[in-house]
């Protein structure tokens, strides 16, 4: 009996002992992995250059006197480039951007008042100066925009039996505009837009001058639509 007691005290300090050992060994250190990395959000603050195509449809009314003469409808290809700034404050985007595109559009239309003789009005030049208001959900902006509007018209008066030219004009006109449009980010460098602008250029007086020695005074009145697509090119930024 006493043998039996001895070899199970014997026993019991041998695993209490290889049980004591296991748990003074240093613990196994932890093992770290690195976080995804998370992609920037896209900031639309810098300056830009860019270039746009696209169409406008003008309605130009021609009247003497308060008496109606012509009325025309202009549509043509348009094409040029703008410059501008927008700064970023949490998802609102605000910017100023200046354009200017050329045109060739003309119509021209019989004179109601003037019998025997055809108007003729051609758009030469397009030219903005807007404020731009807009959210940014990360690489998409839309946007509103608004301000003054130029346009360099020119206009003759013909003979329709023998097509000669008897009365021209030209102007600088000078109006407002205001627009909608959206814009996506397709790196840090290039993006597109798409946009639609209204344009009201009023009811100017034109002085013809004549072949004769007189001249003749024309009310024109005009308003366009524009819509166009382009590219612009992110100059840099700031945060």
């Amino acid at each position: 009996m006493k043998k039996i007691l001895l070899a199970g005290t014997a026993l019991l300090t041998v695993v209490s002992s290889a049980a004591l050992a296991a748990d003074m060994r240093p613990a196994r250190a932890p093992i770290y992995t690195k976080a995804p990395m998370m992609a920037p959000v896209y900031s639309w603050t810098g300056c830009y250059i860019g270039g746009n195509v696209g169409g406008l449809w003008a309605t130009k009314e021609w009247s003497t006197t308060g008496v109606a003469n012509s009325t025309q409808d202009i549509s043509s290809g348009l094409g040029g480039g703008q410059i501008g700034c927008n700064y970023q404050v949490s998802t609102w985007v605000f910017g100023i951007q200046g354009d200017y595109d050329w045109t060739d559009a003309s119509a021209s239309s019989t004179d109601l008042a003037l019998l025997g003789a055809t108007d003729r009005s051609r758009i030469k030049g397009l030219a903005s100066v807007t404020g731009r208001v807009g959210y940014a959900w990360d690489r998409f902006l839309g946007y509103v925009k608004g301000g003054g509007a130029w346009e360099n018209d020119s206009y003759d008066i013909t003979r329709t039996a023998t097509g000669v030219t008897f009365a021209t004009a030209s102007e600088t006109r000078s109006g407002w505009t205001v627009g909608v449009g959206g814009e996506y980010a397709f790196n840090e460098f290039l993006s597109g837009f798409a946009e639609y602008d209204y344009y009201d250029f009023g009811t100017k007086t034109n002085s013809f001058a004549t072949t004769i020695p007189s001249t003749v005074l024309v009310d024109i009145k005009e308003r366009k639509s524009v819509a166009k697509i382009g590219v612009n090119f992110k100059l840099g930024g700031w945060h």
